[in-house]
Protein backbone atom coordinates (compact mmCIF):
# COMPACT_ATOMS: atom_id res chain seq x y z
CA UNK A 1 0.00 0.00 0.00
CA UNK A 2 1.27 3.75 -1.11
CA UNK A 3 1.50 6.45 1.52
CA UNK A 4 -1.17 8.47 -0.40
CA UNK A 5 -3.29 5.51 -0.40
CA UNK A 6 -2.43 4.81 3.08
CA UNK A 7 -3.10 8.81 4.16
CA UNK A 8 -6.95 8.45 1.66
CA UNK A 9 -7.78 5.68 3.68
CA UNK A 10 -7.21 6.69 7.06
CA UNK A 11 -8.72 9.98 6.44
CA UNK A 12 -12.23 7.63 5.07
CA UNK A 13 -11.99 5.86 8.41
CA UNK A 14 -11.97 8.78 10.20
CA UNK A 15 -14.83 10.29 8.29
CA UNK A 16 -16.79 6.86 8.99
CA UNK A 17 -16.19 7.23 12.36
CA UNK A 18 -16.86 10.84 12.72
CA UNK A 19 -20.32 10.29 10.93
CA UNK A 20 -21.00 7.30 13.33
CA UNK A 21 -20.87 9.16 16.05
CA UNK A 22 -23.23 12.00 14.90
CA UNK A 23 -25.56 9.41 13.76
CA UNK A 24 -25.56 7.91 17.35
CA UNK A 25 -26.15 10.90 18.96
CA UNK A 26 -29.06 12.01 16.89
CA UNK A 27 -30.52 8.25 17.03
CA UNK A 28 -30.38 8.45 20.98
CA UNK A 29 -30.66 12.30 21.22
CA UNK A 30 -34.61 13.37 23.35
CA UNK A 31 -35.51 16.57 21.27
CA UNK A 32 -34.10 18.14 18.51
CA UNK A 33 -34.92 21.39 19.74
CA UNK A 34 -32.26 23.20 22.35
CA UNK A 35 -33.07 23.53 26.38
CA UNK A 36 -33.32 27.52 27.03
CA UNK A 37 -31.93 27.76 30.74
CA UNK A 38 -31.86 24.50 32.70
CA UNK A 39 -30.80 24.23 36.01
CA UNK A 40 -26.93 24.63 36.74
CA UNK A 41 -24.72 24.86 40.25
CA UNK A 42 -26.28 22.44 42.20
CA UNK A 43 -29.44 22.07 40.54
CA UNK A 44 -30.69 25.75 41.75
CA UNK A 45 -32.67 27.59 39.34
CA UNK A 46 -30.30 30.40 37.59
CA UNK A 47 -30.41 33.99 38.06
CA UNK A 48 -28.68 34.72 34.70
CA UNK A 49 -27.86 32.61 31.95
CA UNK A 50 -25.30 30.34 32.27
CA UNK A 51 -23.33 32.03 28.98
CA UNK A 52 -23.93 35.45 30.24
CA UNK A 53 -21.36 38.42 29.77
CA UNK A 54 -19.02 38.47 33.04
CA UNK A 55 -17.40 41.01 34.66
CA UNK A 56 -14.13 42.65 33.13
CA UNK A 57 -12.12 42.50 36.48
CA UNK A 58 -12.23 38.24 35.86
CA UNK A 59 -10.33 38.66 32.93
CA UNK A 60 -7.73 40.19 34.96
CA UNK A 61 -7.76 37.25 37.11
CA UNK A 62 -7.71 34.50 34.25
CA UNK A 63 -4.43 36.64 32.90
CA UNK A 64 -2.88 36.42 36.22
CA UNK A 65 -3.37 32.88 36.41
CA UNK A 66 -2.43 31.94 32.77
CA UNK A 67 0.60 34.14 32.92
CA UNK A 68 1.36 31.59 36.28
CA UNK A 69 0.55 28.60 34.95
CA UNK A 70 2.82 29.12 32.34
CA UNK A 71 5.19 30.24 34.84
CA UNK A 72 4.64 26.17 36.07
CA UNK A 73 4.62 24.70 32.56
CA UNK A 74 8.41 26.48 32.01
CA UNK A 75 9.54 25.41 35.62
CA UNK A 76 8.95 21.65 35.34
CA UNK A 77 10.90 20.98 32.58
CA UNK A 78 13.84 23.03 33.65
CA UNK A 79 13.86 21.70 37.08
CA UNK A 80 15.18 18.44 34.35
CA UNK A 81 17.88 19.91 33.09
CA UNK A 82 19.32 22.34 35.48
CA UNK A 83 22.12 20.21 36.07
CA UNK A 84 22.79 19.89 32.58
CA UNK A 85 22.81 23.59 31.82
CA UNK A 86 24.95 25.15 34.58
CA UNK A 87 24.31 28.52 35.87
CA UNK A 88 23.11 29.95 32.32
CA UNK A 89 19.70 28.81 33.00
CA UNK A 90 19.30 29.59 36.65
CA UNK A 91 20.29 33.14 35.60
CA UNK A 92 17.23 32.57 32.70
CA UNK A 93 14.93 31.46 34.71
CA UNK A 94 15.47 34.26 37.31
CA UNK A 95 14.97 36.83 34.29
CA UNK A 96 11.72 34.72 33.74
CA UNK A 97 10.53 35.15 36.79
CA UNK A 98 11.41 39.44 36.68
CA UNK A 99 9.33 39.69 34.08
CA UNK A 100 6.47 38.16 35.43
CA UNK A 101 6.78 39.86 38.75
CA UNK A 102 7.08 43.09 36.96
CA UNK A 103 3.66 42.56 34.94
CA UNK A 104 1.56 41.51 37.85
CA UNK A 105 3.83 45.12 40.26
CA UNK A 106 2.40 47.11 37.19
CA UNK A 107 -1.07 45.49 37.30
CA UNK A 108 -1.23 45.57 41.04
CA UNK A 109 0.00 49.20 40.65
CA UNK A 110 -2.79 50.53 38.24
CA UNK A 111 -5.45 49.01 40.43
CA UNK A 112 -6.39 45.75 38.27
CA UNK A 113 -6.19 43.95 41.40
CA UNK A 114 -8.48 45.82 43.54
CA UNK A 115 -12.18 44.60 43.40
CA UNK A 116 -14.20 47.35 45.21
Amino acid sequence: MSGTTAALSLLGVALVAVAALYGAGWAVRIASDPLGAAPFGSGLEPQEHAVSRFHVRWYTVTMLFLAFDMEMVFMYPWTRVISAMGPSAVIEMFVFLAILVAGVVHAWREGALRWA
